[in-house]
């Protein structure tokens, strides 16, 4: 009866061990559904509340400038750049952890295209809702053999057409302030004709002929000046120049009786002091326009005083 009596103890008491560590493992299992919701419920609203605002991402400072003017005055649009203001070109640009981060709050993202960013793809199919203006588009860029120069922002013309398609663009995926960014880009495209005015006058007065550059980009000054660029050397970095690409700028310089050279003082004035001391050739630096100052009228203070330096120099050659 004793053994009977502990066997019936026994088996309650499994029982009661049963029930209790199921109801445990209930109330974990709920209590990390509930934790779950919550969750998704925050994320919802943080999602319903960025709605409110609009961000736009450029890619580097001349896309940044345009943007700035295309968006400037209109509520609830809120502009950064993926790259600081003195980056330069983002050929051979790594994203950092902290970009792809900045990008996964984004909504816009606004390059120049063309193939200086060339870590777009890797941005698309990170981010495959994240809508892409690519401020090139439509633009016949100028090419060196198979590759393409898209340095256009430096040709007013057309830096004209990037503003376009950058209102375009915006207007697209924010219908409700079409008519502002319109009306934006042509207050910024009314302020940048003086700009393409002086480089046409320019042309008129002493273009043609041939030149020699030192940064890819000046290929879109050369065009517009109406220049056959007959020598490039790329110096958008610091690199050592061999004693054979010296002598072969100083040889297309003699051959092509070359007057004028256009260069980026930050890395190309090495080789300028070459050409200036043993050719009769002239080199003027003049800026890029890939890295400055983030305020409305940036793009406008550096081309003009570009086209100063360029005035000058062509007016002395002339006069010689």
């Amino acid at each position: 009866m004793k053994k009977n009596n502990t066997g019936i103890f026994v088996g309650i008491l499994l029982i009661v061990i049963t029930l209790v560590s199921f109801s445990s493992t209930f109330f974990i299992y709920k209590k990390g559904i509930n934790r779950q919701n919550v969750q998704n419920q925050g994320t919802e609203f943080q999602n319903t509340e960025s709605q409110d605002t609009i961000k736009v991402v450029t890619s580097f400072y001349p896309m940044y400038i345009a943007t700035m003017n295309v968006i400037d005055g209109i509520d609830g649009v809120e502009l950064e750049s993926l790259s600081e203001p003195q980056t330069g070109c983002l050929h051979d640009y790594v994203l950092t952890t902290e970009d792809m981060k900045n990008l996964s709050t984004a909504d816009v993202l606004i390059i120049n295209g063309g193939g200086i960013e060339s870590f777009i793809e890797e941005v698309a199919k990170t981010y495959p809702d994240l809508v892409i203006i690519q401020a090139c588009d439509g633009i016949e860029l100028l090419a060196d053999g198979d590759e393409e120069n898209a340095h256009a922002w430096m040709d007013v013309s057309l830096y004209e057409k990037q503003v376009e398609n950058i209102a375009a663009g915006l207007s697209e995926y924010d219908s409700a302030n079409a008519d502002k960014y319109k009306a934006n880009a042509a207050a910024y495209e009314k302020r940048l004709q003086p700009l393409a005015e002086r480089m046409s006058k320019l042309k008129e007065q002493y273009g043609g002929g041939d030149i020699i550059i030192f940064h890819e980009a000046y290929d879109y000054v050369a065009d517009a000046l109406g220049m056959e660029v007959v020598f490039v050397m790329d110096l958008d970095e610091e690199r050592q120049i061999s004693a054979g690409e010296q002598a072969d700028v100083l040889t297309a310089i003699s051959d092509n009786e070359v007057k004028l050279v256009l260069a980026d003082a930050t890395y190309g004035k090495k080789m300028g002091d070459v050409v200036d001391a043993e050719s009769a050739a002239k080199t003027i630096y003049i800026d890029p326009l890939t890295r400055g100052e983030y305020y409305e009228d940036s793009y406008i203070d550096h081309m003009n005083e570009n086209i100063d330096i360029l005035e000058r120099a062509l007016t002395d050659i002339d006069g010689n």
